[in-house]
């Protein structure tokens, strides 16, 4: 028998978390091969390029440290052999040569010629591993498929090519055919092959059932090194991996983000980090760098990460609820091992309709800004009205809803936008409705111009030049959004405008027109204040007030 194979132990975890250390188990190694290139390129729409495929072989093998990768199917196209090609020269000068894989078949001479046409030196030979696939695909008898298993793997020997096994379909195997599995692996003991890969390929099986069956295998071979390959059907993929490795198992096959055919493979970042947190085993994976990885994988693949995806989504490390970043302030209440630190990325605290105090003070901290218990109340109602109007507020955003907040706080309000109709229709004028509030009575105008606005600034000469009023001269009229251009809570509109003094206000919202109309109501009430006769109690006050705003 020519199998080298490590012997494997049951796995230990920490018994704080539920398990109970089992004998041999402690320390011992789980190698990691991610087929992100092979089995994630089967993900419908996904097509790597040559030049991408080597970037992220380079990513998985030198910044992840992933013990193998599987690079591609043998035979698939001439672009497929120019990525392999790439990727066995360059691990050819690292010395990685052996830690590259590529899927071939039972169909001598050809994979094996392909995969040596391509530099590999190591084949992933995909064999039958239920008598359903057996029977109905190859339509060949056990003791024929065996002699076609040895021919490949006698060939590829002399070729200088080593050899792992797939068992296609393994889980139904042991579920509806274990005699013929089980010989399989019987036979397979006894040739040139280091592994033997035991995929869950339609993602069928339970975590009671990925048990049961390692259990037995290992039991009964347990000198052989055993992967386990696991799909994401039923969302066990990560249960299941855990069972396999609890059980004997002394390989895992990921993909980077799970993905894969169907509801995709294992994903290695959830895999690492349960493997990590849940058991003693040792894995090379350098976890730190998976963020970097998978945002890459992102690019390439044009595969959207959701957000709530574990490890990798843009949530998973956002605390939203108020309740939770005031139990952080106190004592890391809402803190668990998943610290994001861990995998590059940094813990946030959301902002939007259920953000209370503790969360904008969170943010606040991390900008330097300290406010009065009074504008912070202020700020935290803003971010609540844009919450409810389902806005995503983000800590880019702060600053400008703070500026706006303290803007609002520092005027005398006595004249107020009330009501507006806007439409705008194509080959007709755009036309505003308009009533405004001036010093608790109302006017109503409606006016026509060149754009929304401009109908706007009509309607409301119009109600000014009633009351025998003129209004400033607007000489500059600029529109942004917070740095980066990331958000979609809101736009600022800065106008300036020309009194007598030059000034300028600000106004917020989601849409252009009404920050530029709220910019406007700000300028009326700095001026009204500015020609306004108080009475002497409020003469201090007012004064101040437009002083500290426009003067």
């Amino acid at each position: 028998m020519m199998l080298k194979m490590k012997a494997t132990g049951n796995h230990a975890s920490h018994p704080s978390k539920g398990f109970k250390p089992l004998e041999g188990s402690v320390g011992r190694r789980i190698e990691i091969m991610d087929t992100t290139l092979r089995d994630g390129e089967q993900t419908s729409g996904v097509s790597f390029l040559p030049s991408e495929k080597l970037q992220i072989a380079k990513l998985l093998l030198e910044e992840l440290k992933v013990d193998r990768i599987e690079v591609a199917s043998a035979r698939v196209s001439e672009g497929e052999l120019e990525g392999v090609q790439k990727i066995t020269q360059w691990a050819a000068k690292k010395g990685y040569l052996d830690r590259v894989e590529v899927l071939g078949f039972v169909d001598t001479p050809v994979s094996v010629n392909w995969i040596v046409e391509a530099g590999g030196k190591v084949l992933n030979l995909l064999t039958k591993g239920s008598m359903n696939h057996l029977v109905h695909q190859l339509k060949k008898t056990p003791e024929q498929h065996f002699a076609d298993i040895q021919k490949s793997i006698s060939y590829a020997q002399e070729m200088g090519v080593s050899v792992n096994v797939y068992l296609e379909d393994w889980s139904n195997g042991m579920r509806n055919s274990p005699e013929y599995t089980l010989s399989l692996i019987e036979f397979l003991t006894k040739q040139s092959v280091k592994r033997i890969m035991l995929p869950d390929t339609l993602g069928l099986l339970s975590p009671k059932e990925v048990k049961a069956f390692f259990e037995q295998i290992v039991a009964q071979f347990p000198a052989v090194h055993f992967d386990f390959h696991a799909h994401n059907d039923y969302d066990l993929s990560v249960a299941n991996v855990l069972e396999a490795i609890s059980n004997g198992a002394a390989g895992l096959h990921t993909t980077i983000n799970g993905l894969g055919e169907r509801a995709g493979n294992a994903p290695l970042e959830s895999v690492i980090a349960v493997i990590k947190d849940f058991t003693d085993l040792e894995i090379g994976v350098q976890e730190q760098k998976i963020f970097r990885v998978s945002k890459l994988v992102e690019q390439f693949s044009g595969q959207h990460i959701p957000a709530n995806k574990p490890v990798v989504g843009e949530n998973v490390f956002t605390q939203t609820a108020g309740i939770h970043a005031d139990g952080d302030n106190k004592k890391n209440l809402y803190f668990n091992d998943l610290m994001p630190e861990r995998f590059g990325r940094q813990r946030k605290y959301a902002l939007g309709k259920t953000s209370g105090k503790a969360n904008i003070l969170k943010n606040l901290e991390e900008l330097g800004i300290s406010l009065e218990k009074d504008e912070l109340a202020k700020v935290t109602q803003r971010i609540i009205e844009l919450g409810d109007k389902k806005e995503r507020v983000t800590t880019e955003d702060l600053p400008y809803i703070i500026s706006d907040v303290l803007q609002n706080n520092s005027i005398s309000k006595h004249i107020s936008i009330e009501g507006y109709h806007m439409t705008h229709s194509k080959g007709l004028k755009p036309t505003v409705q308009l009533r405004m509030s001036i010093h608790g009575k109302f006017y109503d105008e409606i006016a026509t111009g060149d754009g929304q606005y401009d109908s706007f600034m009509r309607a409301l000469k119009k109600i000014y030049k009633t009351l025998g009023r003129e209004l400033p001269k607007l000489t500059d009229y600029h529109v942004s959004i917070p740095p980066g251009g990331k958000t979609d809570a809101f736009v600022e509109t800065v106008i300036t405008w020309d009194y007598g003094k030059i000034f300028k206000t600000k106004g917020l919202d989601p849409d252009q027109t009404v920050a530029a109309m709220m910019a406007t109501e700000k300028m009326l009430n700095i001026i009204e204040n500015m020609n306004y006769q108080p009475t002497k109690e409020e003469s201090t006050y007012y004064g101040n007030q437009y002083r500290t705003v426009a003067g």
